[in-house]
């Protein structure tokens, strides 16, 4: 029988009840390597109970004290950041150094939310009547969710739960049940840290469990990141169900490519973003736009040969630039995209298809590839392949290269790369686009500003983290006051006015 990962409620861990199970993979091998336990809706009643019960004591904590539980969160992730960088590697294929970058950037959100004390600071205003005053407050909201996806088991997490916890909710994560074992190690380490029992819990699950989370009457708000259909599903699934929702959604993330760009920086840049972690993130670079047949052809010519001889391999050698996909469906999907593709048109001028690793012949390896002359009616241009696979489309001039972005159904993240100040300054301000990069291929914002797309990129007001999280995890509330001054004005039967 093999390792099965259970639930983590008020405290511990707590074995799976449902009956149900999924397999674990360890996608360089192709094998299953733990199973996972499946909730069902009486185990999401249990877990919500125990966060619900939490939540009035862990609210009423002084915000310096729920603070402190964040300094020693950081302190605690830092120190075992290679045990969890292996843990993420093992069951989702990315490179150790990758793993391990992107727990730094949810350790980021950490130390963030170490500041809440002043975040959490309302406002004042004396006298703004005779005799009276006006001040607001934000409080917290109760249990709060956080549904993460399979590309970041690690960083997607940190950037819900520390903002969400700081404000004085507590909060349940639901993991991908690819990669669930870390949810699990972070919360062992949020107790360690000081957090009371309750107040963050893990319940591992399918479907079955989305649903039951977003029906439960005790649930105040929802996070998630994901697919758009899902994303959709849950904002109006959650909001039906009178829930605070964000739902982070998919993205065909689009870098344009000038002719006075540098073409060596240019290169780097695609090489990063559209193959580090295989493809598998949702600020990938996904499609080049080339404005003009000489910057596309000198850039297809830069990268044939440097994407032909990436490092393709087991995120645990050191070695490796580029791991597997994280399962055979996945990578299926993939495959079936770069038929796709030569059957609509597109020249596939690098094919990852045919890879094998000797000693992995069983792993999800896929090497990478590049389609050139592909236009906006294909659907390797219009869909989120999520893969190692980019799409090189060539526009006549800046006003069709921005024309492209902004019709995109997506709006999640968009870099230029150029020497010319005035392109810079008006892509940055007309690109209908959430995150924007200007020669930085992945601009994902640090953590004390916001993360978030446009369009269909994102359903709900709010970004995540930074300022736009607080603002998610808290409830406004405004009070005007007046104490007895010995002065009575008497009944006033009118909308009262100040002055």
């Amino acid at each position: 029988m093999s390792e099965v990962i259970h639930h983590y409620i008020n405290g511990r861990v707590v074995e799976g009840a449902s009956g149900r199970r999924g397999e674990v993979f360890n996608p360089a091998i192709g094998e299953v390597i733990r199973q996972v336990s499946l909730a069902d809706a009486a185990e999401v009643d249990k877990v919500v109970a125990a966060a619900r019960d939490a939540f009035p004591a862990w609210a009423a904590a002084p915000p310096i004290r729920r603070a402190r539980v964040m300094f020693k969160m950081k302190q605690l992730l830092e120190e075992n950041i290679d045990e969890l960088a292996r843990m993420l590697t093992e069951e989702h294929g990315k490179t150790v150094e990758d793993s391990k970058g992107s727990i730094t950037r949810g350790i980021e959100v950490v130390e963030f939310a170490c500041g809440m004390p002043h975040l959490l600071k309302g406002e004042f205003t004396e006298q703004v009547g005779t005799g009276v005053d006006s001040y607001s407050i934000r409080q917290p909201l109760g249990v709060c969710v956080g549904i993460t996806p399979f590309n970041f088991p690690a960083m997607i997490p940190l950037w819900m739960s520390p903002i969400s916890l700081a404000c004085g909710n507590t909060f349940v994560l639901k993991p991908s049940e690819k990669d669930p074992s870390l949810a699990l190690r972070l919360a062992e380490l949020y107790t360690e840290a000081g957090l009371p029992d309750g107040a963050f819990n893990v319940i591992q699950g399918d479907k079955a469990a989305v649903n039951a989370l977003l029906a439960h009457p005790d649930v105040a708000a929802i996070s998630f990141v994901g697919a758009t259909a899902t994303a959709e599903y849950i904002y109006h699934t959650g909001c039906a169900h009178n829930k605070r929702v964000q739902a982070l959604g998919g993205a065909k993330n689009h870098m344009v490519v000038m002719p006075d760009a540098d073409m060596a920086q240019a290169t780097d840049a695609i090489m990063g973003a559209a193959y580090g972690s295989a493809g598998e993130r949702c600020m990938a670079i996904s499609v080049a736009v080339a404005v003009g047949d000489r910057v596309a052809d000198d850039l297809i010519a830069r990268l044939i040969p440097r994407v032909r001889a990436l490092k393709v391999g087991p995120g645990i050698d050191p070695d490796t630039e580029m791991g597997p996909l994280v399962t055979k469906d996945h990578y299926d999907k993939v495959m079936g995209y770069i038929d796709k593709g030569i059957e609509e048109g597109a020249e596939l001028v690098l094919d990852g298809r045919d890879l094998t690793l000797q000693g992995y012949e069983n792993g999800y390896f896929m090497g990478g590839s590049i389609f050139d002359r592909v236009t906006t009616e294909m659907s390797i241009y219009t869909d989120e392949i999520f893969g190692p696979v980019l799409a090189v489309v060539r526009a006549p001039d800046y006003g069709a290269a921005v024309a492209m972005v902004n019709d995109h159904e997506y709006g999640n993240g968009a870099a230029i790369f150029t020497r010319d100040g005035d392109a810079a300054r008006d892509f940055a301000s007309n690109i209908q686009i959430g995150m924007v990069g200007i020669n930085v291929p992945i601009p994902v914002p640090v953590a004390y500003y916001s993360f978030g797309g446009w369009k269909r990129s994102l359903f709900g007001d709010h970004h995540m983290h930074g300022a736009e999280g607080v603002r998610f995890y808290t409830k406004l509330k405004t009070i005007t006051s007046r104490w007895p001054t010995g002065i009575r004005a008497g009944a006033e039967f009118v909308m009262p006015t100040l002055g």
